[in-house]
């Protein structure tokens, strides 16, 4: 019988997959699993039974990676999920700086009383007139999950699309529409596109890549739209483009007090993945994820240790072993197991940076005893035994 916690509410077509084998629990420390959206986690003390947080979307800035691997706890996030619906909000994002939508809804709103507004309206339309995507050049930083799809959609509204990542995938490569031109340096991005969207995490390496260095080298009036991270652009540097007229809109989902109520900035409040199929699809693929792992060891979209499957447990009893990533780990875990006695089926080894994560089929069981031994070797984790 495994405990689940769920800090933030959590989409019922995703809790619905938990079978009987799992129960509820509003005491987070006595929880096997968290289940988590946007709840800020890094003033939390965790409890001795936790063994995995399951973030239900891609981002895990709320999440104390680092903490969690020191304490054998494994991190899951569901990436690609969401992405359609922030797919639809970029593309919503680009036709509302292409033409100017929200300033025709304010100024009917504010004649709404008029009479006349009908006649009125044509005489003042050309105030909101704006120019179509078609034959627009766009930028896309970063070809993930989303990043793809907005440069495959795009082509369809008959723009030409350059997709910078030198990090791509082999799967998104194969996802990613022929047609799209492969910039080699991001600078090309910004010295060629109309729109620039980005895509990528926030890392130290990306953290303020949208400064005044690179604005310089964009076009007079370009579009910037930033759905993935507000820390991407540099605030400051921003706003002095837009008042300025370098840059002639912003669009983004995460509002700072910098760029709030500035001319030619849109700015909507972080509803890329808020819509409920994004919510269905994190939920599902999240309480899949801790399911395998809490009931075979495997391990899939893990942000603080190695992904592993080595399929569903078979009769004997499966080891798993989370470690930090040292020389002579398995060395020191065959040669354990050679002592009690236990005769090794299947043995799987993974890492990722500091961290690594072995998992042992043996035939028959496993004591207690044998697990304190494991536990007690230095660099080691956690351990579970999966019966």
């Amino acid at each position: 019988m495994f405990k689940y916690h769920c800090l933030n509410p959590i989409s019922a077509v995703g809790m619905n997959k938990l079978d009987e084998n799992y129960v509820k629990t509003e005491n987070a420390d006595e929880a096997d699993v968290i289940l988590v959206r946007s709840a800020k986690m890094h003033e939390m003390e965790f409890g001795k039974n936790l063994k995995a947080i399951a973030r239900a979307g891609a981002g895990v800035n709320n999440i104390p990676l680092d903490k969690c691997a020191e304490e054998g706890i494994v991190v899951f996030n569901t990436p690609g999920a969401n992405a359609n619906g922030v797919k639809e909000l970029v593309i919503a994002g680009m036709l509302l700086a292409a033409r100017d939508v929200v300033g025709g809804i304010q100024w009917v709103q504010e004649f709404e009383e008029d009479g006349d507004i009908a006649k009125l309206a044509e005489k003042k339309k050309k105030a909101f007139a704006g120019t179509e995507l078609s034959g627009k050049k766009l930028g896309v930083i970063g070809l993930g999950a989303i990043g793809v799809l907005v440069a495959n959609v795009a082509t369809h509204l008959g723009m030409e699309v350059y997709g910078y990542d030198p990090y791509v995938s082999v799967d998104s490569a194969w996802r990613l529409s022929r047609s799209i031109h492969h910039a080699t340096t991001v600078d090309e991005i910004y010295k060629e596109c109309d729109y620039i969207t980005i895509h990528v995490p926030a890392l130290d390496s990306t953290k303020g890549m949208i400064d005044k260095n690179a604005i310089s080298l964009m076009k007079e009036g370009v579009v910037i739209l930033n759905f993935a991270r507000d820390v991407l652009v540099n605030q400051e540097d921003i706003v002095d483009a837009l008042v300025a007229g370098k840059v002639h809109r912003y669009v983004t989902d995460f509002p700072t007090k910098e760029i709030v109520g500035v001319k030619g900035a849109i700015v909507i409040p972080h509803l890329g993945a808020s819509t409920e199929e994004s919510e269905d699809n994190c939920a599902q693929m999240a309480v899949a994820e801790i399911r395998d792992f809490l009931e075979n060891g495997n391990i899939t979209h893990s942000v603080n240790y190695p992904d592993c499957n080595v399929g569903t447990k078979a009769d004997g009893d499966r080891i798993t072993i989370l470690h930090r990533n040292v020389p002579n780990m398995i060395g020191q875990f065959t040669t354990l197991l050679a002592q009690e006695n236990q005769n090794i089926a299947l043995m799987t080894n993974k890492s990722k940076k500091e961290y690594a994560y072995t998992v042992i089929d043996v035939d028959g069981s496993v004591s207690d005893e044998v697990v304190s031994k494991l536990e007690s070797i230095t660099d080691v984790l956690g351990v579970r035994v999966i019966k």
